[in-house]
């Protein structure tokens, strides 16, 4: 398959989808925009977001813990889906608002019991996704995850689709305010993007346009409002987000249950980067706030 890029963004007021060239987006009907000018939009509209939890080594690793027999999932409603360049809200009174840079795979045909050596053949491309979310709620909705990782903002994905992309042995860098905190390979990764395209349409139909989030390397940590968050991945691109504070809630009483304080390791092993060597040692789910 040739590599292709296209992205969906706001130009005079409409939706149009673009192709880049180089640093310019173009549309079908010639116009042009250069991609640091653009407004960008998701750049697929899906019915599901499909998210798995444990994938890639470095995380299992310093959560102490061991991978399942089979890969776990978690939904994310698609109210949540945001964009690159976009803010994502970081609740009044959040206290853990944690980023997961993530590759994020786009189905291209309707996919129900296929093999994993089927499975390349209904994916369409590949964009980034960004798994924030808030951890204030990790242990009331443990079980679904669903305010943790469904509130609005909570998915970025973009800033395009592209096309023709191998997945195998690449890196993935999350930085915040320009320091790597992250720092992966897709070598990490128990299941590869066939498989878990194959283990989800085995009972869950899936459409042209649904996301599958395939999981997130160690130190996922909290941002705060102003913070800049780039998830880069050899061959994708940058999704950029900035933190931002949201407004109060309906009711000063929130359900807010922090999470407990875990142990953790030392120092994960995680995929080279001097950056990430210095990362935080403290719980993936830390208990510093401002």
């Amino acid at each position: 398959m040739t590599y292709r890029e296209t992205r969906r963004i706001l130009l005079d007021g409409n939706i149009v989808d673009v192709v880049r060239q180089g640093d310019t987006l173009v549309a079908h009907d010639g116009r042009e925009v250069g991609v640091d000018d653009a407004q960008h939009l998701p750049p697929v509209v899906p019915s599901k977001i499909v998210c798995v939890h444990l994938n890639y080594s470095s995380r299992v690793q310093e959560m102490m813990t061991r991978l399942p027999p089979a890969p776990t999932y978690f939904h994310k409603p698609v109210s949540a889906l945001n964009a690159h360049g976009s803010a994502v809200v970081r609740p009044m009174g959040c206290k853990w608002l944690n980023y997961e840079g993530e590759i994020a795979i786009v189905i291209g045909r309707t996919a129900r019991n296929i093999s994993p050596e089927e499975a390349g053949d209904y994916i369409r491309g590949y964009t980034i996704g960004n798994d924030y979310g808030l951890h204030d709620f990790r242990d009331t909705d443990s079980g679904s995850m669903l305010r943790v990782k469904g509130a609005d903002t909570l998915c970025p994905i973009g800033p395009g689709l592209v096309e023709g992309w191998d997945f195998r042995h690449k890196q993935i860098r999350t930085l915040v305010n320009g320091e790597v905190k992250q720092d992966g390979n897709t070598d990490e990764m128990k299941w590869d993007m066939h498989y878990l395209v194959a283990d989800i349409a085995r009972t869950i139909t899936l459409q042209p346009g649904d996301v599958l989030l395939s999981g997130t390397p160690a130190i996922s940590r909290t941002v705060y409002p102003g913070d800049v968050v780039d998830v880069e991945v050899e061959g994708l691109g940058t999704l950029r987000t900035t933190s931002w504070r949201g407004p109060p809630p309906s009711a000063q009483t929130w359900a807010r249950n922090p999470p407990r304080a875990r142990k953790c390791s030392p120092q994960p092993k995680v995929a080279t980067g001097s950056s990430a060597a210095s990362a935080n040692r403290t719980c993936p789910t830390p208990t510093d706030h401002r």
